[in-house]
């Protein structure tokens, strides 16, 4: 998007981004956020920098899980589907006494409590002696600035060119019309304890770094309520639970086929009678004119444990997912028939990975928008491809043996798509799948593709296989 922006740095964006996701074990945040999303209505992940390297003072970017979704409370005047429009945010923390005093020497050792309306408006966090509660505020302001047109067509910040003035001034650039006020944003970071700031911190970006996975949100009046996938099951749950634990007891609890007899018709033998349930005796004697009587099993309780299934499928036919969804066998015997009921049973749940797809989106709208001012200086930089191929590449410098300046990550603008689809090696997997069918129906295509087929294996020397099939294509485009 704009000027200056090209499909060769765009294409560095995404497998640097990709070396972020990897190098973070991205999928671990997204997962645990998608999870809470699930069982609890919301989840969080964030964006955080951290060095490359003990020895060098370059950052990079890391995508982080938030293990406790309670630990974030987020803008509550937001009401995005992401954290795009957040302009206040707070992380609380726990830290022992030890950890806060080696980091902030001199720093006042204090709670946050402040009365009970007090705690619990920041989730109680009042540790004991040993630990030490802390809060990330993150505040995003408004700021104006004023852009200047120059006569070479570069347009720079007011402040920049004040800075600057005999650098423009020696390349010819001058002022053309008049300065033109631009709205941005400041995000700050601030590191409190129950007493003071500890750390202020001015963040790069223009977003405040946590982005949420919601689960299905409704609004009653007036008021945004986050549900989860299982809130309307918990009832049916219930139920499941105290049927199984019935049938459970009364199981346990019924007679052991015992005998019944008048009394005193077990005194002759009465230790062989006594363990009449767990010995084999060739005879026992008995008093009295009748024989006592073997009582019968009661049967398992057929009600208790129907009532327990029908608890089961109201919790399926609740969630929208039932057997067929989970892999259980059903009617359908192909692979396409079953496929295709898995997919119906995803409609019902499949909102839960939209959202979670609009949280990467805004993640990556975030590393866009970092990536330029973290990744500023000449470096080095690893990037992956779409099949996890690595490549190491300079960025803001000249190539080794050219003098052209390559991937100036600061020059153009880019935006992104985000689609939710299998991995790599699924897709792969699926693609050798569909090459084999077309074989099949149509084996002239065999020598043509042979290649492709064989590079989409996964089995060792499946490349190597591909290799040799790409010399015997007669035309290759």
């Amino acid at each position: 998007m704009g000027d200056g922006a090209d499909p060769k740095t765009a294409e560095l964006l995404n497998g640097l981004i990709r070396h972020i996701e990897q190098s973070s074990d991205a999928e671990v945040a997204y997962d645990t956020a998608l999870d809470f999303a699930v069982t609890g209505g919301f989840g969080y992940f964030r964006i955080n920098t951290r060095y490359a390297d003990d020895d060098s003072f370059h950052q990079d970017l890391a995508i982080e899980r938030v293990a406790d979704p309670f630990s974030v409370y987020g803008d509550p005047y937001a009401a995005g589907a992401d954290s795009a429009d957040w302009n206040l945010a707070f992380v609380v923390e726990s830290l022992t006494r030890k950890a806060f005093e080696a980091r902030w020497k001199g720093a006042e050792v204090c709670d946050w409590s402040g009365g009970e309306g007090a705690e619990r408006s920041m989730g109680g966090m009042r540790d004991g002696a040993d630990r030490v509660r802390l809060a990330e505020f993150w505040r995003r302001e408004t700021v104006t600035r004023n852009l200047l047109a120059l006569s070479d067509g570069q347009v720079v910040v007011e402040d920049v060119y004040g800075a600057q003035k005999a650098l423009f001034d020696a390349a010819g650039a001058s002022v053309v019309g008049r300065p033109r006020p631009a709205i941005s944003h400041k995000v700050t970071q601030y590191i409190l304890s129950g007493a003071e700031v500890l750390e202020t911190v001015d963040w790069a970006g223009r977003y405040i770094p946590i982005v949420p996975v919601y689960g299905e949100a409704i609004h009653v009046d007036g008021a945004r309520r986050l549900r989860s996938l299982v809130r309307d099951a918990k009832d049916p749950q219930r139920m499941y639970n105290y049927w199984r634990t019935a049938s459970t007891e009364l199981v346990a609890l019924a007679p052991k086929t015992p005998f019944i007899g008048r009394r005193g018709a077990f005194d002759t033998d009465a230790t062989k009678w006594a363990t009449a349930n767990t010995q084999s005796h060739a005879f026992i004697e008995y008093d009295g004119p009748e024989a006592p009587q073997r009582q019968p099993y009661a049967g398992v309780p057929a009600g208790a444990i129907q009532e327990a299934l029908n608890a089961s499928d109201d919790m399926k036919a609740i969630m929208g997912m039932y057997d067929a969804s989970l892999g259980a066998r059903s009617n359908e015997t192909s692979g396409r028939a079953i496929i295709a009921r898995q997919r119906e049973g995803d409609v019902s749940t499949f909102h839960y990975i939209d959202n979670l797809s609009r949280a990467i989106r805004h993640a990556g709208r975030i590393l866009i928008d970092l990536i330029p001012k973290v990744y500023a200086a000449p470096r080095m930089v690893r990037i992956l491809g779409a099949g996890g191929e690595a490549e190491v590449t300079a960025i803001n410098q000249p190539s080794p043996g050219s003098l052209e300046k390559i991937y100036d990550l600061s020059v153009g603008r880019y935006d992104l798509t985000v689609s939710a689809g299998p991995s790599f090696t699924s897709r792969r997997e699926e693609a050798a799948s569909q090459m084999i069918e077309l074989i099949r129906a149509y084996p002239p295509a065999a020598p043509l593709i042979g290649d492709l087929l064989a590079k989409n294996l996964d089995w060792p020397g499946a490349d190597e296989i591909a290799k040799r099939l790409a010399g015997l294509v007669p035309y290759r485009p």
